[in-house]
């Protein structure tokens, strides 16, 4: 009996604990549910900061944009910037989204089958990793979207005054994000070489000297009788992508990798003056060529500049950069030429807080801030401190610079004015060691107007070296040749002080400084016909005020205006009237509702005369018209004489507008420039597309 108890008890006791077991096991095995997005989604859409979904198969599709590598803008397309990161395929699946703030450029790149287009800037970015949920977050199971109604106070149709009353607070939408130092953590987390940060970059400036397992003694092509064998570069060959030079450094400035190399040149050169031959280190077969190119570059920039003299007083008025080569190829004696060419840069331009800024950066391996835009506010303190900088040795990482210039340079902490061109000089001596075209876009891009100073460029027999042929035209604002200038000689480089001063403060010749965003006249033209209503008419409006706030708007930047139309026209603001954004979406929230007919071809010609005609000469001419319904009258022919008077039409129809019209009213190719919704609410969506639109179109501009 006791047996048959004890058996009894811990048969009950297994069941019980099978049960707990198997209890756990269900607990564990509830899965989150997981939201499911449409291709077409785009990040800035979700009002969720970090959130899990599913993404459907086809989302591999060129009509599902992105923008960005790694760190994407967030009207990129979700589940296709996870295909293009690598993250998922075509098939789709669960993603993880987090979001960041914005960045200064987002690159473009082909990865995975998907074709990323680059941006300028952008006011929110997004990460995208694998669907997995994060230790101690907790994930919606219902994403919240934003929509026209989240972002507009909407009001009774009597008090229009208050329909608007959510711009203000939707420009201002995303300041908190402007307080995260997640952008720039995840930046560094994502770049491929460390880029020294502004608090390091004065330790850096004395490089470390490297080590080495090879003889440069065995590298080096023997001497022969031939002043050939003058040239030595071999030494580096194993430390860069393309020879470099090496040149009559002297033992206090060569790298250690170098000395030996620079003893045997040295032996050969004086042998060959034995023998009477030449002794050049360079190619001295186009020195008189070269010499003949800067004549004819600098022939109509008279060089009556003396040292101590300055040019300008305060009418010029840029914020300039200058990357200083600090290679080893350069030499003690001609690091100490550039310095002093800087030096009489600083003082030509004549540095001042109401006139030019001037800072450096010194580049070898990697760039290094010797200081900013603020740090000096004269040239005699200017140049006293240029004196004094160290050269830091290594390879002639253009690229690298460029990039670093992009990224840190030119921030408001450093002195940047806003007001004032962005201009880098970049100082090479010979030719950069990696590559400088996809840096150069993305700074050009960014509105940097980037001027190339080349030094004793390649002779016939060292182009072969060169990485990237062509590499000046590739980096430069424009390759009509103002952007440039080859020197033949750093002892000639004093005879350019004053043709480079004159180019870089001919303010109205930086055409980098303008961006997509910067540089139009953008002329809206309202359909305010009686079919719109008073409730849709406030949500054009709120379109209208939503897509001109992404815009540098004053009277030397974007410039907005407005026509109202029904059967007649109203010009209701025009492009001179207002030169700040805040007075801009002000004047707009103050437009009324007319209400009458449609006639939309007449409106296109009044806009053309009443605004476009009156356009400044420099200024992209673009025209955003809205409307619900067909025209009373025709479109084609007024459309096309804008198009002929360079006005870039974009059209948007709402609910009842005629597909026809629309193409014929929009710019070639019609499918870019056209969109339609079914209905007011719906206008917000092409917001983005519009302005990406915009900028894709003006960074295609050819740039000769």
């Amino acid at each position: 009996m006791k047996a048959t108890v004890i058996a009894t008890f811990f048969g009950v006791f297994l069941t019980c604990t099978y049960t707990a077991k198997e209890a756990t096991k269900k607990t564990k095995k509830a899965k989150l549910y997981v939201p499911q997005i449409d291709c077409d989604v785009k990040a800035g859409k979700i009002i969720n900061p970090e959130f899990i979904a599913k993404c459907p198969p086809g989302c591999q599709d060129v009509k599902y944009r992105v923008y960005g590598t790694d760190i994407y803008a967030s009207f990129s397309s979700v589940c296709n910037a996870a295909i293009h990161s690598g993250i998922i395929d075509n098939t789709g699946g669960k993603i993880l989204v987090q979001k960041v703030a914005g960045h200064s450029g987002y690159r473009g790149s082909f990865s995975n089958g998907v074709r990323s287009l680059s941006l300028p800037r952008w006011r929110e970015s997004f990460l995208v990793s694998e669907g997995k949920p994060r230790k101690g977050v907790t994930y919606p199971t219902t994403l919240e979207y934003s929509s026209s109604k989240s972002t507009t106070v909407k009001s009774e149709p009597k008090k229009p005054e208050q329909d608007l009353k959510g711009m203000k607070s939707a420009d201002t939408a995303n300041t908190s994000e402007k307080a995260l130092e997640q952008g720039d953590t995840v930046r560094k987390e994502n770049q491929t070489t460390p880029v020294p940060t502004p608090a390091t970059q004065m330790a850096t400036t004395t490089p470390t000297p490297m080590t080495t397992t090879t003889d440069p003694s065995t590298t080096m092509p023997q001497p022969t009788k031939t002043p050939a064998a003058t040239r030595t570069t071999a030494a580096a060959a194993k430390t860069r992508p393309g020879l470099h030079r090496v040149r009559d450094m002297g033992s206090s400035s060569v790298h250690p990798a170098y000395a030996s190399v620079v003893a045997a040149a040295a032996r050969q050169v004086q042998a060959a003056q034995g023998r009477g031959q030449n002794t050049a280190f360079r190619g001295t077969s186009t020195s008189a060529s070269n010499s003949n190119i800067l004549r004819h570059n600098t022939a109509m920039e008279t060089d009556s500049w003396k040292p101590g003299l300055s040019l300008f007083d305060t009418d010029c008025k840029v914020d300039l950069s200058f990357l200083m080569d600090g290679s080893w190829s350069i030499g003690k004696r001609r690091f100490q030429l550039q310095k002093r060419f800087l030096g009489n840069v600083a003082q030509a331009l004549g540095i001042g807080s109401a006139g030019p800024l001037m800072g450096i950066v010194q580049y070898g391996d990697d760039p290094s801030t010797e200081f900013n835009l603020k740090t000096y506010a004269n040239s005699k303190d200017l140049r006293n401190a240029i004196e004094k900088i160290q050269q830091k040795g290594g390879l002639s990482n253009v690229g690298k610079a460029l990039s670093f210039v992009n990224k840190n340079f030119f921030l408001d902490a450093n002195g940047n004015r806003g007001g004032a061109p962005n201009v880098v000089v970049v100082m090479v001596d010979g030719w950069p060691t990696d590559r400088v075209e996809e840096a150069s876009r993305l700074a050009r891009e960014s509105g940097i107007n980037i001027f190339f100073v080349t030094v004793e460029a390649a002779a016939q027999s060292e182009k072969q070296n060169v990485i990237e042929p062509n590499f000046v035209d590739k980096a430069v604002c424009r390759t009509s040749g103002f952007y440039s200038i080859n020197v033949p000689s750093w002892f000639s480089l004093h005879k350019v002080v004053q043709p480079l001063v004159k180019r870089v403060c001919d303010t109205d010749r930086l055409a980098c400084s303008k961006t997509c965003l910067n540089s139009a006249d953008i002329g809206f033209v309202i359909d305010g016909s009686s079919s719109v209503g008073t409730g849709n008419f406030r949500t054009v409006l709120q379109f209208v005020a939503n897509i001109s706030k992404e815009f540098e708007i004053s009277d030397t930047d974007t410039r907005i205006g407005a026509v109202q139309y029904t059967y007649e026209q109203r010009l209701e603001f025009s492009f001179d009237k207002h030169s700040t954004k805040q007075d801009v979406l002000n004047a707009i929230k103050r437009i009324s509702y007319w209400s009458g007919g449609t006639s939309t071809g007449a409106a296109i010609s009044y806009a053309s005369e009443q605004l476009f005609s009156k356009s400044k000469p420099n200024k992209r001419k673009i025209m955003i018209l809205i409307t619900d319904g067909r025209s009373y009258d025709d479109v084609s022919m007024p459309a096309m004489a804008a198009h002929q008077n360079g006005v870039i039409a974009y059209s948007i129809g709402v609910a009842w507008a005629a597909p026809d019209e629309l193409e014929a009213i929009a710019s070639d190719p019609a499918k870019e420039h056209s969109f339609f919704v079914d209905e007011f609410d719906n206008l917000y969506r092409y917001v983005n597309q519009l302005i990406q639109n915009i900028c894709t179109e003006f960074n295609s501009q050819p740039r000769n």
